[in-house]
């Protein structure tokens, strides 16, 4: 767990040049101006050329810093790699909210992952399940005699089970699963799980008198949980168009809807994801396994629901995020990849789980915001306006004219690089439009 107390307020960050808020992150971060430089991409060719096949170059998305967090007591700034405009923005302002209240609070489940091992052609799966269960113990004592090193951290390979997936007769005959489940640490753990798979799968095979089929491990880490809860403020809520106890109604009105339909819930949800996954992304995580667990996760009941859910409570909203969160803060991408490395000492984490509880909460912070927009202004209010300095940038607009192009397009309600090039080719001309009201 981090003991760092460096504030995360930072206000007026998003006013400053790149340069100006690379050194005020640094020096509230505790990090030199060269540490920072990991922020050039973070990832030489020869390094890239190694990670993955058939490499030409490497392909940068925007690295930006969420404000305002605190987590179990301790602030952090919250590194995001994400190319989608107002999801930083509407996370800082979510926890700046959130942090009237005392800030997010997390629960990390024991990093336990899953590994399957597939047996096929079974005559009979019941003598097979029977059989394995009886080879349990043998079959663990093997598996924590692979991971030495893992065990004596405290972790390793923890149980042994198995499960009837089909019954003959059938295209592959009966079917079981042995399943091995492993305190991974402060890894993810999907190299290590994946090679205890491959080496159990024949004695495992053997016990069962079955055939080895797939050995891989589960992305649905159902024991590896992380629980965030927070609470937001009707102060906090309110804006100067809508009072607080009006947002906080819309806003649990709003959650319940999704509980409600799938076709919400499926919308919502990656309102959670878009700050789970940015975090993620930046710290070099496996974010598509997060991703597919997580679905699963929100349709474990049968039918696909929410993975963050909002009340209202006395004075303010109470919101509840629990989805499964396999991280690791060694391994993986960390061993090449600066940024990544960089991206985890400027959030101050030295340990899986409080990765895990910052992502955790950037999800329930995004997913506030995206409520709350939804609740009071739509959804587009805000994102478009900065979409629209996107825009103008694509247009080719000068620096010193972006926000000119970007207010004009805003106000006019057309977005689009056409529009902007007509806006700046009238600035152009007639330099007093930049002035008027």
């Amino acid at each position: 767990m981090s003991t760092r107390t460096t504030s995360s307020r930072l206000p007026g960050l998003y006013t400053l040049t790149v340069g100006e808020r690379r050194r005020q992150v640094a020096e509230a971060a505790g990090l030199d101006d060269q540490a920072l430089a990991a922020l050039d991409g973070g990832l030489s060719e020869d390094d890239a050329a190694g990670m993955i096949e058939n490499v030409l170059g490497r392909y940068a998305l925007p690295f930006a810093v969420a404000t305002n967090f605190t987590v179990d007591g301790i602030d952090a700034l919250v590194p995001m790699v994400i190319e989608e405009p107002s999801v930083v923005a509407a996370a800082s302002n979510a926890a700046r909210m959130v942090r009237a209240a005392g800030g997010f609070t997390a629960t990390v489940a024991p990093p336990i992952v899953t590994g399957q091992i597939q047996l096929t052609h079974i005559i009979d799966v019941d003598r097979a399940l029977a059989a394995v269960t009886e080879a349990a113990p043998v079959l663990l004592a093997r598996a924590r005699e692979l991971t030495p090193r893992l065990c004596a951290r405290g972790g390793g390979p923890i149980a042994v089970s198995a499960r009837v997936l089909a019954r003959p007769p059938g295209p592959d005959g009966g079917v079981i699963v042995v399943e091995i489940d492993v305190d991974c640490r402060d890894a993810m753990g999907a190299n290590l799980v994946n090679t205890l798979c491959e080496r159990l799968a024949e004695p495992a095979a053997h016990a069962a008198a079955g055939r080895v089929g797939l050995r891989i491990l589960s992305n649905l880490s159902d024991r590896r949980t992380v629980k965030v809860t927070c609470r937001a403020p009707d102060d906090a809520l309110a804006d100067a168009r809508c009072p607080g106890a009006l947002v906080r109604t819309a806003v649990a009105a709003a959650s319940r809807v999704a509980e409600l339909d799938p076709y919400r819930a499926v919308t919502h949800n990656p309102g959670v994801m878009n700050g789970v996954d940015a975090v993620l992304v930046a710290t070099g995580q496996d974010w598509r396994a997060v991703e597919a667990g997580a679905h699963a996760f929100a349709a474990r009941s049968g039918a696909y629901r929410p993975l963050a859910v909002w009340r209202e409570a006395e004075g303010g909203l109470i919101g509840e995020l629990e989805l499964p969160l396999a991280v690791g803060t060694v391994g993986g991408a960390l061993h090449v990849h600066r940024g990544a490395r960089l991206a985890l000492r400027l959030a101050g984490v030295d340990a899986a789980p409080r990765l895990a509880a910052l992502a955790g909460a950037a999800g329930l912070a995004c997913n506030l915001a995206a409520l709350r927009a939804l609740a009071t202004d739509g959804i587009q209010r805000g994102h478009m306006a900065l979409h629209a300095r996107a825009v103008a940038r694509a247009a080719g607009t000068p620096t010193e004219l972006i926000d000119d192009v970007a207010d004009a397009l805003a106000a006019a309600g057309d977005i689009r690089v056409e529009a902007a090039r007509v806006i700046l080719q009238q600035l152009s001309q007639d330099p007093s439009l930049k002035d008027a009201p």
